[in-house]
């Protein structure tokens, strides 16, 4: 489990820093304060040199171009990980954390890839004898992950476009197999959910298991006529992103199976919680705006959901809110729950400070009930 996290040069952030982490944290702060970012930069250096997270954040934020006329292959610009949105030769962004005793971190950099002298004659019309050593002109740039654990080293190195774009098809060349050195679980839930498709995903993989059970009982906590819930197809192709289907529930008060889009908002958001939490065992769960579709009465219910299966499967949880109802509801679960052994812990992220304001148990308990303001 992650004790510390710190950033350098990442997104808007030139220094900064994550203190005493537990195993529920609850990022609060104004907007615009980096909360979302302070997510991605420990999703990047939990996920190592697997690209295919990165990509998706890139992705969702559009944060990317096209390289051709036909708008079918995309490029990620890359300089937007990177603090003041500019790169050149040399710059780079760092990320580390303890986690336990050990030492992880990735640094993300861009190096000068230069031409070789016996290209200059056909790049510059003869007129390479003009250049000394000092002066051999770029071809281009790179982009380099180096990620550390302990003695463990993994590196990669891809060559940047002329407009330094991160073409997306190494996402999918590089593609981890997971059979050697896997990655811990990782689940990201945006703000606007889990698409279709990567819920049936996850559903497929708690079928006939306990913890689908653990998911029928989150239903049951916002509608407790829900029985169960099953998919109606794996062919996940058939949904388009924004759609709520995929999903059937039964209604113990009718004969019929409704679709899971005929429930609400709290539904599918609570049902993409649990989902995602489950099948973040032995890893981390992000969680942006986890009140997100959510009434002030169902964040207990949440909570608790997700810190008993978090202890369990050993899940390591970060969240964002600008909910007052979001933490005290979390107050409420460090008060009844026997929390100090892993930790809650609250983190007000403030623009310009380097690092965060950490609210422990007792202190999130007391500001609850004084009407403290902790956000």
């Amino acid at each position: 489990m992650l004790k510390t996290i710190k950033i350098e040069d990442f997104r808007g952030f030139k220094s900064f820093e994550l203190q005493q982490l537990g195993r529920v944290n609850l990022l609060v702060g104004k907007n615009n304060s980096g909360k979302t970012s302070i997510l991605e930069a420990i999703q990047l250096l939990c996920s190592r040199t697997n690209l295919e997270p990165l990509a998706e954040v890139m992705t969702k934020r559009g944060e990317y171009s096209w390289n051709d006329n036909q708008r079918i292959n995309r490029e990620l610009d890359v300089c937007h990980l990177f603090y003041g949105h500019e790169i050149q030769p040399d710059s780079k962004f760092y990320i580390s954390g303890m986690n336990g005793d050990i030492k992880e971190a990735i640094t993300v950099s861009i190096g000068a890839r230069y031409f070789h002298v016996d290209d200059f004659d056909k790049e510059f019309n003869g007129e390479s004898s003009s250049f000394s050593e000092s002066e051999i002109p770029i071809k281009g740039l790179n982009f380099g992950i180096n990620w550390t654990r302990g003695e463990e080293t993994e590196i990669l190195t891809f060559p940047l476009s002329n407009n330094s774009g991160f073409n997306l098809n190494y996402v999918r060349r590089f593609r981890r197999d997971g059979k050697k050195n896997p990655l811990p679980n990782i689940q990201f839930v945006t703000s606007s959910s889990l698409e279709t498709e990567k819920m049936i995903e996850l559903f497929d993989q708690i079928v006939l298991t306990t913890e689908e059970k653990v998911v029928e009982q989150a239903l049951n906590k916002i509608d407790p006529k829900i029985q169960r819930i099953a998919p109606v197809s794996s062919q996940k192709s058939r949904y388009s992103s924004d759609s709520r289907g995929g999903f059937l529930v039964l209604l113990s008060d009718s004969n019929q199976r409704v679709p899971i889009g005929s429930m609400g908002d709290g539904i599918w958001r609570i049902l993409g919680l649990a989902l995602a939490t489950v099948c973040a065992k032995d890893g981390y769960l992000f969680v942006d705006e986890i009140d997100t579709g959510l009434h002030f009465t169902a964040m207990s219910d949440m909570w608790k959901l997700i810190w008993d299966t978090a202890k369990r499967l050993n899940v390591q949880v970060f969240a964002t809110t600008h909910n007052s109802d979001c933490w005290t509801s979390l107050a409420s679960i460090a008060e009844q729950e026997d929390a100090t052994e892993d930790g809650i812990r609250i983190h007000r992220i403030e623009r310009g400070k380097n690092t965060s304001i950490v609210f422990i148990e007792p202190e999130i308990v007391i500001a609850a009930e004084e009407n403290i303001e902790v956000r």
